[in-house]
């Protein structure tokens, strides 16, 4: 475990050997949730890039990494939570990324941001993350809107924020959400009088400065490399023996390292400790280790930020792409759209890595021949479909490969018009957000 740091509300000014330690610190807020009686109920987890007791946040998404994997992996679930919950921001992005999963439900509530904007497909995911066990949250509520009466029969917790409702209104939206059975969480509440009033009014929850100002925890940086985790997700893809996925791991200690704490920090329960590499790989199976890795992937502050780049924007929805049209041609066959996925992450990962050519880069990470042929040779259904991917994005012509391939008849011209639009739409999910 990483040696953790807690750093109060009144740390000073950063000098210059804060500002050396920054580098190599990773930094989590967190601000008690308390209840009625007073007594501790659960966290709010808060990006921080800093000693700094505030957050400059331009990628809701990525700071939602940050969190998630400073929590789960880097400083550690008990460390960060102890026995209690922990609310973590969504934005609309995230909320669709299967990454989320990665959190433990029972652990974890998730707190849809304010900004999100509210649709039928919306309503379907959250009630989907429900079924598979979490709570939610609705963040910043401030009087009762269209959206909020949509949205209430598919959350569990409603927070309402006291520094900007109009104080004459609360009554009414408090009696409108407890009426519905929801649990009220005052937040932002800064003055005995605002904590009275939340009180009087029958909120479960408190949460804001009145209480406590957020804690900032810090822990020593690891830095598991890119090509790392790229070659992990290589030898998941291509359904590698254990033993494979175990010397990979240990070529890279950090990524090791980050891998017990996920392992042993009661996301699954377990009743011992984990302590070797193949013990931990057999406990959280190589669909959650894909999940994290392409987790750290999205949170890396390197060269290429996971969809803040132009060339991860374009690996996003050409994958995306490949995944929707897999769908659509063998919609019951999960791995060939797992394939079809991972073939679009691959397909660009020669720029990523600096290399001339897609083969240069390939035969390094030593990946499966059905996704290696595909995107070297064009090579099989996953090539075929990878050539339209392409011609897709750059405006072309429709490429007609049915002859060849009488499984993609069914992406017609309409059909691979609109993969298109929702690949690209779901790689810039968060500038709509």
């Amino acid at each position: 475990m990483a040696e953790l740091t807690i750093a109060s509300a009144d740390t000073p000014p950063l000098g210059a050997a804060y500002a050396d330690c920054e580098l190599d610190c990773l930094y989590l807020g967190r601000q008690p949730i308390v209840t009625r009686g007073g007594a501790l109920e659960a966290y709010e987890l808060l990006f921080r890039a800093g000693v700094a007791n505030h957050a400059l946040i331009d990628n809701d998404a990525q700071a939602t990494a940050r969190v998630v994997v400073n929590a789960m992996c880097s400083i550690g679930v008990a460390a960060t939570l102890g026995a209690h919950r922990g609310f973590v921001n969504v934005c609309r992005e995230m909320l669709f990324d299967d990454a989320i999963m990665l959190l433990p439900p029972e652990r974890f509530v998730l707190e849809v941001l304010e900004t999100v904007r509210i649709d039928a497909r919306l309503i379907e995911r959250i009630d989907a993350l429900r079924r598979a066990g979490f709570r939610v949250a609705l963040d910043d509520i401030c009087d009762v809107s269209d959206e909020l009466v949509a949205l209430l029969p598919h959350v569990d917790i409603v927070k309402v924020d006291f520094l900007h409702a109009d104080r004459e209104r609360l009554p009414l939206l408090a009696q409108a959400l407890r009426a519905q059975g929801k649990t009220l969480i005052a937040e932002k509440i800064e003055t005995r009088e605002e904590y009275a009033l939340a009180y009087e009014l029958g909120f479960d929850l408190f949460q804001g400065y009145f209480f406590a100002r957020p804690q900032v925890l810090s822990a020593r940086r690891g830095d598991p490399s890119r090509r790392s985790l790229l070659n992990m997700l290589a030898l998941v893809a291509s359904d590698a023996p254990l033993n494979e996925l175990e010397h990979e791991l240990k070529r890279s200690p950090d990524v090791v390292m980050q891998l017990l704490r996920l392992v042993n920090s009661s996301a699954y329960g377990l009743g011992r400790r984990i302590a070797s590499v193949r013990e931990a790989i057999l406990a959280a199976g190589t669909r959650q280790i894909a999940r994290w890795a392409q987790l750290l992937l999205y949170a890396s502050s390197g060269d290429l930020p996971w969809r803040s780049d132009p060339l991860a924007q374009l690996a996003g929805a050409r994958s995306r792409f490949m995944e929707l049209a897999a769908s659509r041609v063998r919609p019951d066959d999960e791995r060939f759209n797992d394939a079809a996925f991972m073939t679009g992450v691959f397909s660009l990962v020669h720029v990523l890595l600096g290399e001339a050519t897609p083969s240069e880069a390939l035969m390094q990470i030593g990946l499966v021949p059905e996704i290696g042929d595909a995107i070297v040779h064009r090579a099989g259904l996953l090539g075929a479909m990878l050539t339209m991917a392409e011609a897709a994005e750059t405006g072309g012509q429709d490429v007609d490969v049915s002859h060849s391939h009488p499984e993609l008849a069914a992406l017609t011209s309409t059909v691979v018009a609109e993969i298109n639009l929702e690949a690209a739409v779901w790689a810039r999910a968060h500038e709509s957000v």
